[in-house]
Parts: C-alpha cells; sequence; structure tokens
C-alpha cells in the first residue's frame, strides 16, 4: 500500500509535472507514493497521506479530470483521512488557486484532517512550480518531521 496517494487535476500538464517532483522527493525519503491523474475514492489507501496537487482552469473551476472525483468526495465519510494541498494558479485572477480552495474546504466539509497549511503556487512569481512544490515538501519533510507522520499514518490511522 502507498503511504502517499498524490491525487492530481490538471488540464495543461503543470500539474502533472507537480506531482512528478513530489513523487521523486517522496522517493528521495523512502516514502512510497502513487500518483493518481483519474482518481477514483474507491482505488485509494484510507490509511495513506492524501496529497491533492490541482491548477484552477477557467472562472476558478476544477480541472476535468478531478471533477468526478470531486463529486464523489461530496457523498463520502473523510474523518479517517490526513491531507495536503498543493495549488497552482495566476494571482493576476480573483479566482487565484480558487480549485486548490475548493477541494481544501470540501476535505474539511466532509471531515477530513490538513495537517500542514495549504501551498498555493503563484505561477507569475514560480514559473517553474515543480521546484516551489518540491522545495516546500523537502522543507516540511525536514523541519517538521513530516516523514515520520506521514510514514506511521499507515500503521496508525
Amino acid at each position: 500500500m502507498s503511504a502517499v496517494e498524490i491525487i492530481v487535476g490538471s488540464m495543461l500538464g503543470a500539474t502533472e509535472y507537480v506531482a512528478d517532483a513530489l513523487a521523486e522527493k517522496f522517493d528521495s525519503y523512502d516514502i512510497s507514493n502513487h500518483i493518481h491523474l483519474n482518481a477514483d475514492l474507491a482505488d485509494l489507501n484510507p490509511q495513506a497521506t492524501w496529497l491533492l496537487c490541482t491548477s484552477t482552469h477557467g472562472a476558478g473551476d476544477l480541472p476535468d479530470n478531478i471533477q468526478s472525483f470531486s463529486a464523489q468526495l461530496q457523498q463520502a465519510e473523510l474523518a479517517h483521512i490526513r491531507y495536503l494541498i498543493i495549488g497552482l494558479g495566476d494571482s493576476s485572477y480573483d479566482t487565484f488557486c480558487e480549485a486548490a480552495k475548493t477541494l481544501h474546504r470540501l476535505m474539511q466539509e466532509r471531515g477530513a484532517q490538513c495537517i500542514q497549511e495549504p501551498l498555493f503556487i503563484d505561477v507569475l512569481h514560480h514559473p517553474i512550480p515543480e521546484e516551489e512544490a518540491a522545495a516546500w515538501l523537502d522543507k516540511k519533510l525536514k523541519e517538521e518531521d513530516l516523514a515520520s507522520a506521514i510514514k506511521n499514518a499507515e500503521v496508525n490511522p
């Protein structure tokens, strides 16, 4: 079983690059992970930490590939789920990272526990968002012992 389920919402591919960089970072800490480009609730390990990583599309919308997953979440009981959120967006829009904020609200409404403050990456300031995401994750894994928390989540849900 994976210790981290990386759930990706992407329209143009940038978030997929971020997911790949995060997977490499988890690998460097010997944390097993699995990337889901078309996530289905039934396929996710409920004992793993979920990392939801999404861009925002249109007027604050979720990318097409994560909309059905979002619909599944609306009916799910998630009190046992621990998660992280990373959003990609453009701060020149008033819907900056709105898809990630929507997923964050939905996860909280369904009872899930966010184990770190969400990371919202502004592509105007970080044109290569995977570098920013990987640096953030590396810092969190080192300084706040997130690696241990993730590894223990599977043993002690």
